[in-house]
């Protein structure tokens, strides 16, 4: 199979301004992109992907019927557009819009206005999560590989799925808190575990301090992903145990090569 390029990546922009649209499609052409799209309202955009769906939507976040956010959350509802890359552009760092952007899973958010040299990297990180290379692993093959996903949120664990699925992995077990992860925990063995931080029943930061302390675990790699800004916070996750820390939104690639470093 070839590689996919930039050069045959499918962009749909979703750009209500008549100049950003202007800019940014410059840049893409600028990076190699050929195959762009543009509309100018988000209802228009679900039209246009269930038609024929992208392999990338770049989005700003207000848009004239929805913002970004509500736009990546409606494709996350649809099947066929689960999977779909979703990359925001905005000048928004609040994070009661940028929150569930990252529960929604993005490949980046890019700041207003950003640089050829931004876009390339979130343009090549696209790339990495459309084909990411296989986990290399030393006494291991990925498929091997029993893993514990734990998320409260059905797309959270749908897209890390998704991206171990694409470097090979095929044995999964999931849990939506910790107090399921510690059920599935005292029942199965797992290879590796990757859970979110704020969730109902237990949090990550009191599942990583359990699997340290009380399972016959101990040693398996947790891996957390979480928005948590809070350095109390952070410090308390990090002294739980936790192999890796992972902030929202983060690239296949790094995961990939931290997998590959604790195992």
């Amino acid at each position: 199979m070839s590689l996919l390029s930039i050069k045959q990546l499918e962009i749909l922009l979703v750009e209500p301004s008549g100049t950003q649209h202007r800019i940014i499609e410059d840049y893409l052409t600028q990076l190699g992109a050929e195959q762009l799209q543009w509309t100018d309202s988000g209802r228009k955009a679900l039209d246009q992907m269930r038609a024929h769906p992208p392999d990338l939507v770049i989005s700003a976040m207000h848009l004239p019927d929805m913002t970004g956010t509500e736009l990546v959350q409606q494709m996350r509802k649809d099947d066929s557009l689960l999977d779909t890359a979703f990359m925001l552009v905005s000048s928004e760092t609040g994070i009661r819009y940028l929150e569930p952007l990252r529960q929604a899973g993005v490949i980046a958010i890019l700041p207003k206005p950003f640089n050829l040299e931004q876009l390339s990297k979130s343009l090549l990180a696209t790339l990495d999560y459309l084909q990411p290379d296989q986990l290399q692993l030393k006494q291991f093959t990925p498929d091997e590989l029993h893993v514990l996903i734990v998320d409260d949120s059905f797309t959270s664990r749908r897209i890390i799925r998704q991206m171990l699925e694409r470097m090979g992995v095929e044995k999964f077990t999931e849990a939506e808190n910790g107090q399921q992860a510690i059920e599935q925990i005292e029942q199965n063995f797992f290879d590796l575990i990757v859970t979110d931080y704020n969730m109902p029943e237990m949090d990550g930061e009191q599942l990583s301090q359990f699997i340290r302390q009380h399972s016959a675990q101990q040693s398996v790699p947790v891996l957390m992903v979480t928005s948590e800004t809070d350095r109390n916070r952070l410090a308390g996750i990090a002294r739980s145990g936790v192999s890796a820390i992972f902030d929202k939104p983060f690239t296949i690639d790094t995961l990939r090569s931290t997998i590959e470093r604790v195992l």
